[in-house]
């Protein structure tokens, strides 16, 4: 596959459009983002990436178009374990809903730019070394065995070993000074708490990345496919994020079915040179995951209400 830089361009030119318009048009001003709001922006990147996935297939075919679509559902799946994190971090800060977009909006910006990144160094090292493939195979298989025998794992923010750096290196207010990252008291720059919980959706994003990029790279380890899959989930995380908090404890099996995806996926890239999964079998495989693991988790907490909480 020949991609131009004519596609990288327009590509990424489409990318900064969109992130433009989210904060400078659509969410000027901070807002509690409601759930139908969530749900149509959710709609509008999943029909984008369709709409992206149409083109891939006319331009470069069926084969890559397929490799695009099993990239964007893998890295969609995976990123729903974002949010557990997420509603986590934002209760235990108490932020309060109307500054959540913002600290996203940033915190995907950045999760963007660490993941072009990993996606290079990735494909560079596979092209370069072809046994590394094995390594990310074996690591995939650890790390779906940790997310499954780890699941009721609480996250200790004040204990993360950045956030500890950081308070020592700047001051800290003890409370929220409305949407600001930073500010002035007493001659000094201060942080406020919102850009501590900035500091930990990053690092928990990079976490995930290390997880979520090998996985894409066992379907194809081609920069553009994976890159561009991997942007749409990424974009469309914020929204995913406001349309499931509130119902988001109601899906109990999800990190299993994550866990025995990241598994499968471990599996196909130890055995590439003994046995070839198509990309077809791994959609249809991992598909059938997800639909298994909602649908039993429904099942189990059918009579669970949501939060009601400010905060998620």
């Amino acid at each position: 596959m020949e991609v131009t830089s004519t596609f990288w361009i327009g590509f990424n030119l489409f990318v900064l459009l969109m992130l433009a318009l989210d904060l400078g048009v659509f969410n000027r001003k901070a807002h509690v983002v409601s759930v139908k709001e969530a749900l149509t922006w959710s709609g509008v990147w999943i029909c984008l990436s369709l709409v992206f996935n149409g083109l891939i297939y006319h331009w470069f075919g069926e084969a890559k178009a397929i490799e695009f679509f099993t990239g964007y559902v893998i890295e969609k799946s995976l990123s729903v374990d974002n949010i557990f994190v997420f509603v986590l971090v934002f209760k235990y800060f108490q932020i309060p809903s109307i500054y959540q977009h913002k600290i996203l909006f940033w915190g995907i910006l950045g999760a963007l730019v660490m993941r072009v990144i990993f996606i290079f160094a990735g494909v560079a090292l596979i092209e370069k070394f072809h046994w590394t493939i094995y390594l990310f195979g074996l690591f995939l298989i650890y790390t779906g065995y940790k997310m499954f025998t780890e699941q009721d794992k609480q996250i200790e923010p004040e204990k993360n070993p950045v956030i500890k750096f950081f308070r020592r290196v700047m001051p800290v207010t003890h409370e929220l000074r409305g949407d600001k990252f930073f500010v002035a008291e007493n001659g000094r720059r201060h942080a406020t708490p919102l850009f501590l919980v900035l500091i930990l959706i990053e690092t928990t994003d990079l976490i995930f990345a290390v997880d979520s990029i090998p996985a894409i790279l066992a379907v194809t380890q081609d920069r553009f496919i994976v890159y561009t899959s991997n942007v749409f989930a990424i974009l469309g995380l914020r929204s995913l994020y406001f349309a499931l908090a509130h119902v988001i404890h109601r899906f109990v099996y999800l990190s299993t079915g994550l866990a025995v995806i990241l598994v499968f996926v471990g599996l196909k890239m130890v055995l590439v040179d003994v046995i070839k999964i198509p990309t077809h079998i791994s959609l249809i495989v991992i598909a059938l995951i997800i639909t298994a693991s909602i649908v039993f988790s429904l099942m189990k907490t059918k009579n669970e209400k949501g939060l009601d909480s400010d905060v998620v």
